[in-house]
């Protein structure tokens, strides 16, 4: 259900912030693959790249560009969604965490625990968007790309709790 208006707002800001997201997020998970496999294993650079910056980068699209992304999705229904910041929020939420673990050398385990709060999140929305009905309104490529993400970070928040030992 889309509003009149939502010709007047552009998805263009929305976009280029998923982009990004999808780019520094995937940058990160090689890294980790990378570093997770050297003596000592790491996940410094990687959970900044993976972690951190997609979850910032998320909240600005849901939050602070919240009719963009709604318009980007194809569920404007013209006014602000308080929900939707409340993802945002949830993203930027482990998104700090992410960076504090990197900030004060929580170590290993709390780098992994990143990816893994972040991994669960998106595996819950995958089968939320596959047994709600609402991949017919969605494209599918937008839950490929969701349930790729989720996975990603669950194999390396696994993998970093089993270097972390």
């Amino acid at each position: 259900m889309t509003s009149p208006d939502s010709a007047t707002v552009s998805p263009r800001p929305a976009a280029i912030l998923m982009t990004l997201t999808y780019v520094t997020g995937g940058v990160g998970s090689f890294i980790g693959f990378y570093t997770l496999r050297m003596d000592p294993p790491s996940l410094t650079l990687s959970v900044i790249l993976g972690v951190t910056i997609p979850g910032i980068l998320s909240f600005f699209r849901h939050a602070v560009y919240n009719r963009s992304d709604a318009v980007r999705g194809g569920w404007d229904y013209g006014k602000r969604n308080n929900f939707q910041i409340e993802v945002g929020l949830a993203n930027l939420a482990w998104g700090v965490f992410g960076l504090l673990a990197v900030i004060f050398g929580w170590g290993l385990a709390a780098m992994a625990a990143a990816y893994l709060v972040s991994g669960l999140y998106f595996a819950a929305v995958t089968v939320f968007i596959v047994v709600s009905g609402d991949l017919k309104d969605r494209k599918v490529g937008g839950l490929i790309g969701i349930a790729t993400w989720a996975a990603l970070c669950l194999i390396l928040g696994f993998m970093g709790m089993a270097a972390a030992g």
